[in-house]
């Protein structure tokens, strides 16, 4: 016994008991005597000699550092992994998700909340417990996949927002940035523009003033008092009087406006930012 627990470190015997191990020495049958050796359980012995060379220079090094150093290099990777893969999904890609996940669901509340609604009555305690459950746990998953999904911002597909509600104009604007190396998203109306910074941010925004819905300048001061918004460059594209625009500059915050009918050497200041943007 005196020898087995010089040669391996460990009990013969524990409280009284014989040790497992000391019944395998005894057997003739291998014990790992050193922390350091345990990792030749689950490794050749070709990589169990290569360690146990390794650990005779970094002896502080024992399995469970050797470990935890593992776990945070896996979360770390497991990391970086996730952040490229989140930066690779586009707007389309995570509408698609949220709308798979909601698809089901729509129903699965719907008719829970039917049963609660109209079968009240006829429903035992139990079943009533487990339908209201149900419903109640279809709220959160809405709620989270909301909150979640539908809130997350990706890198912008496009260089240029346009937010103008005449179509002539759209497709000349869209075809000459498109002509030049830059892609541009359109969209018709203020509430659509504001809707499209909540899902990506661009390079560069130009605005029309007069719009179906909302008024160029309210644009403006809402997307210039957003903190995450703020930074973004904002041209007015407008036919109405310069004097008039130049008045609302200050109090929009605008970083400027280019008036129609326009020449197309007016948009150098764009393509200017847009070059700086890209380097």
């Amino acid at each position: 016994m005196k020898r087995y627990e010089k040669d391996t470190g460990r009990y013969s015997v524990w409280r009284s008991v014989v040790t497992e191990g000391y019944k395998k020495w005894q057997k003739g049958e291998k014990i790992y005597h050193r922390d350091k050796e345990r990792i030749s359980l689950y490794v050749s012995e070709d990589t169990k000699t290569k360690w146990l060379d390794y650990t005779k220079n970094n002896g502080s090094l024992t399995i469970s550092k050797l470990i935890r150093q593992a776990v945070e290099a896996f979360i770390e990777s497991k990391s970086i992994e996730s952040n490229h893969i989140l930066k690779k999904l586009t707007k389309h890609t995570i509408s698609n998700i949220s709308h798979t996940l909601k698809e089901p669901l729509t129903s699965i509340k719907g008719y829970s909340q039917l049963l609660l609604e109209n079968y009240k009555e006829k429903l035992n305690d139990h079943i009533l417990d487990t339908v209201k459950n149900i419903f109640e746990q279809s709220v959160l998953l809405e709620t989270k996949i909301i909150n979640i999904l539908d809130n997350i911002k990706v890198e912008s597909e496009y260089d240029l927002l346009l937010i103008e509600d005449d179509l002539a104009t759209i497709r000349l604007i869209t075809s000459y940035f498109d002509s030049k190396g830059y892609k541009c998203k359109a969209v018709v109306s203020g509430s659509k523009g504001l809707e499209e910074l909540g899902h990506a941010t661009p390079k560069l925004i130009l605005l029309d003033i007069i719009l179906p819905d909302l008024s160029g300048y309210d644009i403006c001061k809402t997307i210039k008092s957003d903190k995450e918004w703020s930074n973004i460059p904002l041209y007015f594209l407008t036919a109405i009087a310069g004097s008039e625009v130049e008045k609302n500059l200050e109090k929009t915050k605008a970083n400027g406006y280019i008036l129609k009918p326009f020449n197309f050497s007016d948009f150098e200041v764009i393509f200017d930012i847009l070059k700086s943007k890209k380097n």
